[in-house]
């Protein structure tokens, strides 16, 4: 530690008068050099920074170290606030909160041909509405149409930003000023609070509840269409699960009921897979093409959950309702640009080979990651783990559960290992330690996120695949604690 001056307010005015003037700190050669990296403009605004600060505390009477004002101390000082404001707002984490598909985390990893092509896209022109056949104008989904029909049956796709905005879409072209039927065991809510009452409202549509909370009977969808039904609106449950006492009804007796009134019945999935997760040993989860064998008219669903792709909202489904909604105006201000069509070209891509589709897809690789592989990656961790906590803090390696995603499949967990920190300090200080700890890991260069659950921090492996490895155990020297 430097030693410090206590500064009483007689020695205020002295201190003050000792800050040296901006002119002075830019002709320092240290702080030329630092101009050569960052630029004039911003080291003068750190300069600033860094004299208005010292102003401050020397008026209130802080501390100061001896050589504050000194070449390398005010040097090293600018120096870090450069670097502070220098770094990038998005910066890449390790995910190690034992959430694969965390929605605070960016959710799905994509996989190297979609980083390829997204690179592509942003750094040459491409024939985003460009049709190389014809050398006219072409339309944006038709990129992405064709390779959604192959994968799904659908007769017609479209994209848009995300699938609250799928939803919003299709429900404000095909119900406006009209009701539209949910049960109301399906009023979802999904992350940062909205909700499908909430967007059914805003979409301009007249929502028709049916039904209870964990009971919904077809003759409850029968009684409620009237000449101002406009669809029937199925929400798939994919963040939450009833059990007890339920009953929903099945897909296809709800299209028989609908398409006997000619009305349209749409299923809003959610998350969305189009692959049998059961094939992978992992949780069942619906897919838009068994909605689609059940009869269903349009479905909506999300590009960057589970299916591992970017984000998008993806709508499939008969072409006549899919030519309706490509043309309201609200579908140029929900439109994905021209990165969103590279990533999700790539990614659908992997899906024409479902043989090695757990080997290329990042978000199904690290679903069905085997426990023995993730208890190796916490092996070769421990050691330098032990060095760096010795005397602080007790480290092991311990059986976990991993969540497949706060929003898909919240309550299906998967086996997975951790390492665990538990700090000595029991009782009262124990919080105030641990977020030290967890605060420290966030510090990093990469920060690093984890978890604190039954008084230890929690680093679940998972996502921390051996390639990563050895980057990830070289920065842990930085680590302050």
């Amino acid at each position: 530690m430097p030693n410090k001056t206590s500064i009483n307010p007689q020695q205020t005015a002295s201190v003050l008068a000792a800050i040296p003037s901006v002119d002075r700190v830019l002709n320092m050669g240290a702080t030329q050099a630092l101009i050569a990296e960052y630029g004039r403009t911003p080291v003068l605004a750190s300069v600033r920074s860094v004299l208005a600060a010292l102003r401050i505390e020397a008026a209130q009477g802080d501390t100061l170290p001896h050589d504050i004002f000194s070449e390398p101390s005010f040097s090293r000082r600018l120096h870090a606030t450069l670097e502070k404001a220098a770094r990038p707002s998005l910066r890449p984490v390790y995910n190690l909160t034992g959430t694969v598909l965390h929605t605070n985390l960016g959710r799905a990893p994509l996989p190297e041909a979609a980083v390829q092509a997204v690179v592509d896209a942003m750094t040459r022109p491409c024939n985003l509405e460009y049709d190389l056949d014809g050398g006219s104008r072409g339309d944006r989904d038709s990129l992405i149409e064709p390779l959604l029909q192959e994968l799904t049956g659908a007769e017609a796709a479209t994209v848009v930003n995300n699938n609250a905005a799928a939803v919003f879409l299709a429900l404000n072209t095909l119900g406006l000023r009209k009701e539209v039927i949910v049960s109301r065991g399906e009023l979802v809510e999904i992350g940062g609070s909205f909700r499908v009452p909430d967007i059914m409202s805003r979409a301009g549509c007249r929502l028709k509840e049916i039904g209870t909370t964990n009971r919904t009977h077809l003759k409850d969808y029968a009684e409620a269409i009237s000449a101002k039904t406009a669809m029937l609106l199925k929400v798939h449950t994919s963040n939450y699960a009833i059990h007890g006492f339920t009953s929903s009804v099945p897909e296809k007796e709800i299209v028989a009921l609908a398409h006997e009134h000619g009305l349209p019945f749409m299923v809003d999935l959610g998350s969305g897979t189009l692959a049998n997760l059961k094939d992978w040993g992992l949780p069942n989860e619906p897919t838009p093409q068994e909605s689609l064998a059940n009869g269903a008219d349009l479905i909506t669903f999300s590009g960057d959950k589970l299916l591992g792709g970017p984000q998008a909202g993806i709508i499939i489904g008969r072409k006549d309702l899919i030519a309706k909604i490509k043309k309201n105006p609200l579908k140029r201000a929900l439109r994905v640009d021209k990165m969103t069509y590279a990533a999700l070209d790539a990614v659908l891509r992997l899906y024409r080979d479902p043989q090695r589709l757990a080997q290329n897809l990042p978000t199904l690789r690290l679903l069905t990651r085997p426990v023995a592989d993730i208890e190796t990656t916490a092996k070769n961790m421990l050691p330098a783990m032990e060095q760096l906590f010795s005397g602080k803090a007790a480290i092991s390696i311990t059986p976990c559960h991993s969540q497949i995603g706060s929003g898909s499949l919240p309550v299906n967990l998967l086996q997975s290992a951790c390492i665990t920190l538990t700090p000595p300090v029991k009782g009262k200080g124990e919080g105030t330690a641990l977020k030290k700890i967890e605060q420290a890991f966030r510090n990093l260069p990469v920060p690093v996120i984890g978890r604190i659950t039954d008084g230890a921090f929690c680093l679940d492996v998972r996502c921390l695949e051996e390639k990563e490895l050895g980057n990830f155990i070289g920065q842990l020297s930085q680590l302050k604690i």
